[in-house]
């Protein structure tokens, strides 16, 4: 069976950044809806030019989503490694969840899908919670910070990144850790706050239970508060109650990217 094309969409970076002394990687961001990835300055986290992105194939089977990979990588002519970020988790190099993409990915040897479709190149595939983790730890709101800090994106879910001295944990998952009967991310995500019309008042208080209860587990110094809510940062953060800092992420759409770039260098 043929899959149908996927439309192009280019657009600009958040930030750019002229090319510093070649150090440079690629990574791509798969997303429920969009499939998006760049050139990225591994020396300052900026992306080098615009990225470039296309829609996710629907359906998003994995060899779908592996070929709109490989057209991102194309549109940039990069012959270098490429660093994949998935919506699921990655162990072992195999896909054991799938959120918002085809369940077929479960089982997947990610590993050998993308070299398939990438020509036998080096690939790292990652969690989208923990690139954006990685990516904010080094260079966004969490550099310069000792000790846990926690990033969490707020959208249909709740993503979570852990890190520890800049080392991820990865696939933490905290998004389905039960609080107060229900999971986390049924009561705190941003598509709770919109589907139920909640307050910014009224739903931060949801958000700061399910703070607490993550301080209560890991004791972390700084969380960094991810997804789209996050750019509204000013009018619900002030209004939390749990002990633990917590402050926009920086990176805002490019961090998958640049934490793709990073796992793969690294």
């Amino acid at each position: 069976m043929t899959e149908s094309p996927t439309p192009a969409i280019s657009d600009a970076a958040s930030a750019r950044a002229p090319i510093s002394g070649g150090n440079l990687g690629f990574g791509v961001d798969v997303g429920g809806s969009g499939t998006k990835g760049g050139i990225v300055d591994l020396d300052t986290g900026l992306l080098v030019g615009e990225r470039f992105k296309v829609l996710t194939p629907q359906p998003a089977s994995p060899d779908a989503v592996a070929g709109a990979v490989a057209e991102v990588v194309a549109h940039f002519d990069w012959q270098g490694p490429v660093g994949v970020t998935l919506p699921g988790v990655v162990t072992e190099g195999v896909m054991r969840t799938a959120a918002n993409i085809d369940k077929g990915w479960i089982g997947t040897d990610v590993y050998d899908l993308f070299s398939r479709h990438l020509g036998g190149r080096k690939i790292a595939a990652l969690n989208d919670a923990d690139a954006a983790g990685l990516a904010e730890d080094r260079f966004g709101a969490g550099r310069d910070v000792t000790g846990v800090v926690m990033l969490l994106t707020f959208g249909t879910g709740i993503g979570s990144a852990l890190m520890v001295d800049g080392t991820l944990v990865p696939n933490t998952e905290l998004g389905h850790l039960t609080v107060g009967g229900k999971e986390a991310e049924h009561q705190a995500s941003s598509k709770v706050k919109e589907d139920n019309d909640l307050s910014y008042e009224a739903w931060a208080a949801k958000v700061s239970d399910v703070l607490v209860a993550y301080e209560n587990l890991f004791w972390p110094k700084l969380f960094i508060a991810g997804g789209g809510i996050s750019r509204k940062a000013h009018k619900w953060v002030p209004l939390l109650t749990n002990r633990t800092p917590v402050v926009p992420a920086t990176l805002r759409n490019s961090a998958g990217i640049v934490g793709a770039a990073m796992a793969v260098a690294d």
